[in-house]
């Protein structure tokens, strides 16, 4: 109990500022927060507390370690084979039941089928973890295969603007960063932490990060693709519905109950087959299901229920008072939503253990804060212009993939994940419904799919610079460390030799 009360308790801290900012938006006369949705967003706020905490306790109970051992004992069977028909499979089918993905899917239906987004990207993910293993297993760069897929993505947008379809662009991008969400990172991760744990060599660090950075691109890929071939209108509509939080608690239920049923069936046909874990830490994950099952539908119908509407009616209000004042709250509302992401602590939390302390998780949610931010100030300069996203995501990767040629590259691994982490259910519940509010006050109903959808794919980008920065800085501070070492060793040299003459 007291390590849950520790979960809930760092749940409250990161999840106060945003409640706190709804608060104050609230005494104020302008935005017209009537006294029903201020008591539903409260009751939200607590459902998001305790699920946040929830889920992060069955993420260290059942769900990273549900993956590291059908990582690690799938590499153990030295089955190629094996390995990656497991991988795609399982790739495939959590990424289907990942809730983020059918938030996404529900906003964007007016424009493209949900269910074929839905299994495109299934698809995509599925296709990617394998590369991702691959590249494990052959040992290969991170960098060079992020490099090469990246230039695959814009030849593609390029294509998209042949066919005058540079709209789906924000919505493709969007798609990579949503399937990175609560129940595929802890899974994920945790499985290349496996595999690396068997096959790793001397680079096992980078390695054991790298597949949520990979996966991201599949979706990204795939939607291009279906965009180019399709012919959709790309006429957009946007509603948001006001259900009531039982209702809602009922779906949301309904669909983690898919999610976490597809994951634990196939964790349970790996027990079965290879795994045979003992009895108690069977109970174990079982136990940390149960804790992830309850937070997830908590956290997700506070956000259906009280952060998406009430995102959007701020955005919406706020553009009409003032779009300059957009921008600066733009960056505040961006520095504060990525603490309540449930992900981000998970991954902090990984990478303080595998880099050994090396990188801290005090950095990692600065550079993220910081990173998140400003993308969110960037996406509110570009509602107000009105310009395309590729003007952001074409300079934004060059200077990330550049970043990755002279830093560590377990900073590059770090720094990718990171990305697809940081967009998580806050940025697709909260953010975007803020975005496409601010969109309408702006420029109207028609520029949504153009302006307000890609600050989920902004918000994936940024921690690409902050994160690989913090590895810059830190090569530079061990030169500089290096160099007064040198200094000190070289004086005492000089000393003793005076002292002998």
């Amino acid at each position: 109990m007291k390590v849950l009360a520790s979960k809930i308790w760092e749940a409250l801290l990161s999840a106060l500022p945003i409640t706190l900012i709804v608060y104050i938006m609230a005494l104020l006369p302008w935005f017209a927060i009537s006294a029903q949705e201020l008591v539903t967003f409260t009751i939200s706020a607590v459902m998001l507390i305790v699920g946040i905490g929830l889920f992060n306790m069955g993420a260290d109970l059942a769900m990273t370690p549900m993956g590291t051992h059908v990582g690690s004992g799938l590499s153990r069977q030295r089955k190629l084979w094996l390995l990656l028909a497991v991988c795609f499979v399982m790739g495939m089918l959590i990424t289907i039941a990942e809730p983020d993905l059918q938030v996404l899917a529900n906003q964007v239906k007016s424009v493209m089928n949900g269910t074929v987004l839905i299994w495109t990207v299934g698809i995509g993910v599925g296709a990617f973890l394998l590369i991702a293993i691959l590249r494990i297993v052959f040992r290969r760069r991170l960098a060079n295969i992020l490099m090469l897929f990246y230039m695959l993505l814009f030849a593609l947008a390029l294509l998209l603007s042949v066919n005058e379809k540079l709209d789906l662009l924000p919505m493709a991008f969007d798609s990579g960063g949503v399937t990175t969400g609560p129940i595929t990172v802890p899974f994920i991760m945790a499985l290349g932490v496996g595999i690396s744990a068997v096959l790793g060599d001397r680079r096992s660090q980078e390695n054991s990060f790298g597949l949520v950075a990979l996966c991201s691109i599949g979706p990204m890929l795939a939607v291009l693709l279906l965009g180019i071939f399709s012919d959709n209108d790309l006429t957009y509509s946007y509603e948001i519905h006001n259900m009531p939080i039982l209702s809602a608690m009922l779906g949301v239920a309904k669909s983690v109950s898919i999610a976490l049923g597809l994951i634990v069936a196939f964790f349970f046909i790996c027990q079965i087959t290879f795994l045979r874990l003992p009895k108690r830490q069977l109970l174990k994950i079982c136990l940390g299901i149960v804790f992830t099952y309850v937070g997830l539908v908590l956290f997700l119908t506070a956000i259906e229920v009280g952060f998406n509407p009430i995102g959007f009616k701020i955005g919406k209000t706020l553009a009409q008072l003032s779009k300059w004042a957009m921008i600066p709250l733009g960056l505040v509302i961006g520095m504060l939503v990525v603490l309540a992401e449930p992900a981000i602590h998970v991954l902090n939390e990984q990478v303080e253990e595998v880099t050994g302390g090396y990188v801290t998780k005090k950095s990692m949610l600065i550079g993220l804060c910081i990173g998140v931010g400003a993308a969110i100030a960037l996406s509110m300069v570009r509602i107000i212009f009105d310009f395309s996203l590729v003007y952001y995501i074409i300079p934004g990767y060059f200077i990330s993939l550049a970043l990755s040629l002279f830093v560590p590259p377990v900073y590059t691994a770090i720094a990718f994940d990171s990305g697809g982490v940081a967009s998580g259910p806050m940025t697709s519940g909260f953010i975007l419904p803020f975005a496409i509010g601010a969109c309408m006050g702006v420029q109207g109903s028609d520029a949504v799919l153009r302006d307000a959808f890609g600050v989920v794919s902004l918000v994936a980008m940024a921690p690409l610079i902050t994160i690989q920065l913090l590895g810059f800085r830190a090569i530079l501070s061990n030169r500089v460390q290096e160099r007064r070492a040198m200094k000190r060793i070289l004086d005492a040299d000089d000393q003793q030799i005076i002292n002998f003459m």
